[in-house]
């Protein structure tokens, strides 16, 4: 979401990835792209006032429509990363990259507590303020920063380590650490924070495992350089091993996973069980089980991205902070309009979905077509800004 990115014709005689290569990346971060404006479509316009993952009250259609989108995240990350060790092939000092990574990820955290969380809520006098998923990348950039300064190595073995190894303080709560219960909520837990009787913050993005993440990605960059062997082969071995990691540690039902999978009364719910992993915070199956086939998605992009549909999705893909930031206003606009249409108060809906008329939603097919309705009325914006981006060659152009 937060991608460094010049156009090609700024790149004339630099040391670069394969061009192709680069463009794929546009292309898989565009496909997230549009995957999270269908979980914010669902959250403001479904009928389902229930968790589509609560097995007691879903349908196979409402979990895969949450379960598609549990990609978009760890994808956001990935290619940030992947993004930033890119850049140094392109012209970039690490000192360059280290000031843009610190000075971006401050301006992330900024854009979270003002422009975000309005948009969520439409208040402005929120009594919780969500830390989600621009917060954690703001932070996990700043993190960056420090860390393009170590050898490569160094950099792989500690996202690893986050990724991998998180899970082992999955038993220490924040009231167990007393004053430093907050730090713990923010990096580990997500749980609330009470900075007054009436101000509450919610850190459900906590930041660690998503600083390995990035890192993760930063350290397979090598992967996309030019005159790199057979990144393809690369790619799709690397998803194949986590995927395959995935299943045989899900399958164990024991390390990574506070929700256990178990047999349900079908098939259908049994395989929508072993799925069901967990996100806030996010677990190492949660992990294993989107970046494996994301990385296998990326390998089927390298290289080829002259199709019209690849050209679609790379239009968001350049453009993605601009998309997340229009997409949550259209979307909840549309949410308001949709309530004053049908009798609401509108009052109603000014707060965050959760908190929307439990007898207000649509059917899951409106809820595609709005999002379809949403993602189309999107691509000529993200078009015209992104020629904007790729004529000017603004610096200020670069942190949005």
């Amino acid at each position: 979401m937060v991608a460094i990115s010049e156009p090609p014709s700024a790149l004339k005689g630099q040391s670069m990835p394969h061009p192709a290569r680069w463009v794929a990346v546009d292309a898989l971060r565009g496909v997230v792209m549009a995957l999270m404006a269908l979980d914010h479509v669902r959250d403001y316009f479904t009928g389902a006032h229930f968790s589509p993952t609560d097995l007691a009250h879903t349908t196979a259609a409402l979990f895969f429509t949450r379960w598609v989108t549990h990609f978009c995240a760890p994808v956001f990350f990935l290619l940030a990363g992947l993004g930033a060790f890119l850049s140094l092939s392109r012209g970039k000092t690490h000192s360059t990259l280290a000031f843009y990574l610190v000075t971006r990820g401050l301006w992330l955290i900024v854009l979270e507590m003002t422009v975000v969380s309005f948009a969520w809520t439409f208040n402005f006098t929120p009594t919780v303020y969500e830390l989600g998923v621009i917060w954690a990348l703001g932070c996990s950039m700043v993190m960056q920063g420090g860390l393009v300064y170590l050898p490569r190595p160094l950099i792989a073995a500690f996202a690893v380590l986050l990724i991998v190894g998180h899970n082992l303080f999955d038993a220490l709560r924040a009231e167990d650490l007393k004053a430093w219960g907050p730090l713990w909520a923010i990096l580990h837990t997500g749980e609330d924070i009470a900075l007054t009787s009436t101000l509450t913050i919610d850190p459900f993005y906590p930041l660690v495992p998503w600083v390995g993440v990035m890192a993760l990605g930063y350290a397979l960059g090598p992967m996309l350089e030019k005159g790199a062997p057979g990144p393809r082969r690369l790619l799709l071995g690397a998803g194949m091993m986590l995927t395959a990691a995935f299943v045989l540690l899900r399958v164990a039902n024991g390390y990574g996973d506070p929700a256990p999978w178990s047999a349900q009364p079908s098939a259908i719910l049994t395989v929508l069980s072993f799925l069901n992993t967990t996100k806030y915070p996010p677990s190492l199956p949660y992990l294993l089980m989107t970046l494996g086939p994301a990385l296998m998605a990326f390998a089927l992009f390298v290289d080829k991205t002259g199709g019209a549909v690849a050209r679609f999705f790379i239009v968001f893909g350049q453009a993605p902070l601009f998309f997340y930031l229009v997409h949550l206003y259209v979307i909840h606009g549309l949410a308001l309009g949709a309530g004053y249409l049908s009798g609401y108060d509108l009052r109603a809906f000014l707060a965050l979905f959760v908190s929307f008329p439990q007898d207000y939603g649509f059917s899951l097919p409106v809820v595609y077509w709005i999002w379809i309705g949403v993602v189309v009325t999107l691509y000529p914006l993200c078009r015209w800004y992104g020629a904007i981006k790729a004529s000017r060659h603004h610096q200020a152009l670069a942190y949005l």
